[in-house]
């Protein structure tokens, strides 16, 4: 049955049951088994997030501003001597640097996934 929506693909989730594959299947630990996964339903993995795409990356933004925000505090207060961590400083920052980058890649793929639907041939 070939998968040709979303919709679809729901519907084949649906009628899957996964406790049927997973019974000898195991990951090694005695913490997590494989059978576990049988327990998830779709209705459960559809509510968890209901947000847009837009939504979720407005959120992100907001996140990185704030992350930046704090660090720009905790630099004043090094330099000001109001606080002599350098260590929490030094986190602070490093924090906000990373989540820049990963907003900077998450920017540029969502650039080239633009740049490619564009050059699709309709």
């Amino acid at each position: 049955m070939p998968i040709e929506t979303a919709g679809s693909v729901l519907n084949v989730l649906k009628n899957y049951n996964a406790k049927d594959w997973s019974k000898s299947a195991s990951i090694g630990t005695d913490e997590f088994k494989l059978s576990d996964v049988g327990s998830l339903s779709v209705s459960e993995l559809e509510g968890s997030s209901k947000q847009s795409f837009s939504d979720m990356l407005a959120s992100s933004i907001t996140e990185v501003n704030s992350l930046q925000t704090e660090a720009d505090v905790a630099i004043q207060k090094l330099a000001s001597g109001q606080s002599g961590n350098i260590h929490e400083t030094m986190l602070a920052v490093e924090k906000a640097d990373i989540a820049f980058r990963t907003m900077n890649q998450v920017r540029l793929k969502v650039i080239d996934a633009y740049k490619e639907i564009m050059r699709m041939q309709i």
